[in-house]
């Protein structure tokens, strides 16, 4: 590595470029059709979020609890962390 002189860095440099702009279109691919999926049909998925909740509330209210506790207390983390960093 110390061998190498400016040139052949640049050169490196360069390849290192292209694969990370064919590496990043390749997972474009992968993501975009998921995310276009939600942005179409954003109602749906809630609706059926929604709908999800309802059944769990009717059938196992404990499970309910155990869920929304969880959520708090992740927020909970979220918010500390965040004052911390401002700190």
């Amino acid at each position: 590595m110390l061998d190498m002189n400016t040139e052949d860095i640049l050169i490196e440099n360069e390849k290192l470029k292209a694969e990370n702009i064919e590496l990043k279109h390749q997972l474009e691919t992968y993501s975009k059709p998921q995310r276009s999926y939600y942005e179409r049909n954003k109602e749906f998925v809630n609706q059926k979020a929604k709908d999800r909740m309802k059944k769990i509330s009717q059938e196992n209210p404990d499970k309910l609890k155990e869920i929304n506790r969880k959520a708090y207390l992740k927020r909970k983390e979220k918010l500390s962390v965040n004052q911390n960093e401002n700190i």
